[in-house]
């Protein structure tokens, strides 16, 4: 199992915009097989030497250098701590402060010092969701599962929900009591409805009658879901067998209900089932987002509205031109970016200087703009950052 920190779009803010003397960022690889996890703290405090010669070299008092080895070496003997991780750990530590991440996502080892932290590489893992709701429907059951990234796929109470579709119904009879063969046309009672509570239209009837009744049965969910859902941008993922699945479709209300069906009787399968094929339609979500973006910047390219550019990208972004921005999370391109988007590039990393797709990302984020993290090989014309621009620079 996975133990995850997913940072908040406000922990992003406010790592990125944070200024100090002697900021640490730290990545490593970790392992969420606990047996094999001992090498995890050792490759800390390798990292943690690595930081320390930085803070030396980058004459950082010493007072300020003992601080922050001595969290580093508190860290690396929580032996409770290391039993629970992920993929990757990113740690931020001043000489007052560590916070640290656990990330599904495997990144490659660094440490950067500097006057603020590098939390590039974070990107990956807010860039495209990472959690969802499943509805699995089925005409004798209704379940709302919650897939986060750090927990067991779990089933949620959801007040107002039907618990299937002939209770759902009124006068569909007994519950799961659907109409099998035709019914005669029925009279309106004073109170507008058939004596048996069916419409006087006579379209409860046979086939089309069921047809009827699953619609109304789908709205009800819809209804009770709403409020669980409205305003969060989750992604709804659909578990259903036709002719329910098209039926609920036709009345979704919730904008972010994803195009994938996790098709077959959901009845039959456990939440952590579910949540399994979910994460999968959560991967097609994110191929499909990142194909769709590609397309619309090679057509703003032409446009004169965006670029591969590191200079370009860096007076755009200082002026607040950048939309959404792509950027490789691996590589490191040190450099210093003056208060008119000037670049000046470095040939290596020091304390005085930091990495200039980091700082260009950090002036698109706090300008309202989207950066998406993600590997070179996905970003136009293999560039380090693709930047899709408001108006042209």
């Amino acid at each position: 199992m996975l133990y995850v920190d997913i940072p908040a779009p406000s922990d992003i803010s406010a790592l990125a915009t944070f200024r100090g003397e002697g900021c640490v960022s730290i990545y490593l690889r970790t392992t969420p097989v606990t047996p094999l996890a001992q090498g995890d703290p050792i490759e800390l405090k390798n990292l943690a030497r690595r930081a320390a010669e930085q803070l030396q070299a980058a004459g950082i008092d010493k007072r300020s250098c003992a601080a922050i080895a001595e969290q580093l070496d508190d860290l690396v003997d929580d032996n409770e701590f290391w039993r629970y991780q992920a993929h990757s750990l990113a740690i931020f530590v001043t000489p007052q402060n560590l916070r640290t991440f656990r990330l599904p996502n495997a990144l490659q080892p660094l440490v950067i010092v500097s006057d603020r932290f590098h939390v590039k590489p974070l990107l990956r893992s807010v860039s495209f969701p990472q959690s969802c709701y499943v509805l699995a429907l089925a005409q004798k059951s209704v379940r709302i599962v919650e897939v986060s990234p750090d927990l067991p796929s779990t089933a949620i109470h959801v007040e107002g929900m039907p618990e299937d579709a002939g209770r759902a119904v009124q006068g569909a009879g007994e519950a799961g009591d659907w109409p099998r063969s035709p019914r005669p046309r029925l009279r309106a009672s004073a109170g507008g409805r058939g004596a048996g509570g069916y419409s006087p239209s006579g379209r409860i009837q046979a086939a089309e009658g069921q047809k009827v009744l699953l619609r109304q049965f789908a709205r009800q969910v819809d209804k009770a879901l709403r409020p669980v859902v409205a305003g969060s941008g989750v992604p709804l993922v659909l578990a259903a067998a036709e002719p329910l699945a098209s039926t609920y479709r036709s009345v979704n209300s919730y904008p972010h209900l994803a195009a994938t069906t996790i098709d077959g009787n959901p009845e039959a399968m456990t939440e952590a089932q579910l949540g399994d094929r979910a994460r999968a339609v959560l991967d097609g979500i994110y191929r499909d987002e990142l194909t769709a973006w590609q397309t619309i910047f090679e057509a703003r390219a032409n446009q004169g509205r965006a670029t591969t550019d590191i200079a370009q990208a860096a007076r755009a972004a200082t002026v607040g031109a950048v939309d959404s921005m792509l950027m490789d999370i691996d590589e490191t391109l040190p450099g210093r970016i003056a208060e008119d988007g000037a670049v000046v590039f470095a040939e290596e990393p020091t304390a005085t200087n930091y990495d200039l797709v980091g700082e260009i990302a950090t002036r698109v984020i706090t300008s309202g703009g989207r950066v998406i993290g993600v590997r070179k090989a996905e970003i136009p014309r293999a560039a380090a950052l693709a930047a899709m621009l408001r108006y042209p620079v």
